[in-house]
């Protein structure tokens, strides 16, 4: 097989990456959810909910006809373009704390990314569906390629490349997303002194996606430690 040959040197080293990856996930996930939790009890200055920050900047930037919604659970806010719809947690939704705002501002950064049609957004849209099959079957298939065929093991794979791609690709999604946040919060939203907590929460959530990233990757290496020792 095609990746046997090139990856056979890594043997079981797929682990001394893959053990610090998901630490840092571990980590990404505890700083998300403190700074989130500790800016969600500070109220903003200017009082406006979650909502009523998102449809503000939407407004502005002529995206009248997406839609806000409430949506359940905590930190489940996205953006849906298929719909046309942002859906905000009811932490968000319907809360003025620094930690609403800036989710809120976030979200309708994709918004604001996909009404101007930009590239990386629509690269990761593009991937979903294949990254999706990919991160369903992935071991199906493998498991599969050692009892009927190596060329099912090989898809397997090939599939899961579209799962890093896919998360690869969403780093600088979000990232821009933030960026965009934080330029409509910095004008007419929230005072000055409230852009560095917002910064703090978004940066935060931004190490979530990196660690999601390393993690794919890592998972990426022993996929092909195994078809490594398939051949």
């Amino acid at each position: 097989m095609f990746y046997g040959g090139y990856y056979g040197g890594y043997g079981g080293n797929w682990i001394l990456f893959v053990f610090p990856a998901l630490l840092f996930a571990i980590y990404a996930q505890a700083k998300v959810s403190t700074s989130f939790n500790k800016y969600l009890k500070v109220a903003s200055r200017s009082g406006y909910t979650g909502r009523e920050v998102a449809r503000m900047i939407l407004d502005r930037n002529g995206l009248y006809d997406i839609r806000i919604e409430p949506t359940a659970g905590q930190l489940t806010d996205h953006y849906d373009p298929r719909d046309k719809v942002i859906r905000l947690s009811s932490n968000v939704y319907n809360g003025n704390s620094i930690a609403a705002i800036s989710v809120a501002a976030h979200e309708v950064g994709h918004a604001i990314q996909h009404g101007e049609g930009y590239f990386p957004l629509i690269l990761r849209n593009n991937i979903a569906p294949i990254a999706s099959i990919g991160a369903r079957f992935v071991w199906i298939l493998i498991f599969l390629g050692f009892i009927i065929s190596p060329f099912l093991l090989e898809l397997g794979i090939a599939l899961y490349l579209a799962v890093v791609l896919f998360q690869v690709v969403t780093l600088p999604v979000e990232f821009n997303a933030s960026k965009r946040a934080l330029y409509q919060l910095e004008n007419g939203i929230a005072s000055r002194d409230e852009i560095g907590p917002s910064k703090e929460v978004l940066t935060a959530a931004a190490l979530t996606y990196v660690a999601a990233t390393l993690v794919a990757i890592g998972q990426l290496l022993r996929l092909l430690s195994i078809s490594n020792r398939r051949d």
